[in-house]
């Protein structure tokens, strides 16, 4: 295809903050964390087979915003991240920590 660029796979950043709390982490809930981005990279933002996944619209944030447990129990660990833009497939991780310190 000419002047067409053609995208299979969904780009997958970090913010600056997420980034910090991502090095921050356990190293176990960090390799959760690199799977997580790896499935968001390869099958889309929408992973229903995460833990308590869901849609972050009603909370006060973007209806492109979603989140899920990356481990359940004391502490609970989540992900947050958003879609920056849809036709680019362009996604950022914008938080990265316990449950009680979520944005949400």
């Amino acid at each position: 295809m000419r002047g067409k660029q053609t995208t299979t796979g969904w780009n997958v950043t970090y913010s600056t903050k997420a980034k910090k709390q991502f090095d921050a982490m356990p190293e176990k809930i960090r390799e959760r964390m690199t799977v997580l981005a790896k499935e968001i990279s390869v099958s889309g933002p929408i992973r229903k087979n995460w833990h308590n996944f869901g849609n972050l619209e009603g909370k006060g944030l973007s209806d492109n915003a979603y989140h899920c447990h990356l481990k359940k129990g004391k502490p609970t660990y989540v992900s947050c991240w958003y879609i920056m833009n849809k036709e680019l497939k362009n996604v950022e991780v914008f938080y990265v920590g316990t449950h009680e310190n979520a944005p949400y």
